[in-house]
């Protein structure tokens, strides 16, 4: 029985990092879009102090910044591997 838990254990643990790039980026993208329409909607209600505000946006700052950052990489990835393939043909 330890040995079938340790087993899940390790696959659970190895399982991302064997998931596709692209299935993590729209996992990412879908949990910072979840995240901004919370961060919305506390700002809509305007009850909280303003050091809570401000680190509120500049966490959603740096959320934009880091899905700008995986989409730029991910489009100039697509663009070499375009041009690889054109190159080869």
């Amino acid at each position: 029985m330890l040995k079938a838990i340790i087993g899940a254990l390790v696959l659970a643990l190895a399982a991302p990092a064997l998931a596709d790039d692209k299935v993590n980026d729209k996992m990412k993208d879908v949990d910072n879009s979840a995240k901004n329409t919370v961060d919305d909607a506390k700002d809509k209600l305007g009850t909280d102090s303003g050091t809570d505000k401000a680190k509120r946006h500049a966490k959603k700052t740096k959320r934009n910044a880091q899905t700008k950052a995986r989409h730029a990489k991910k489009d100039v990835k697509d663009s070499t591997e375009k041009a690889k393939n054109d190159v080869t043909k």
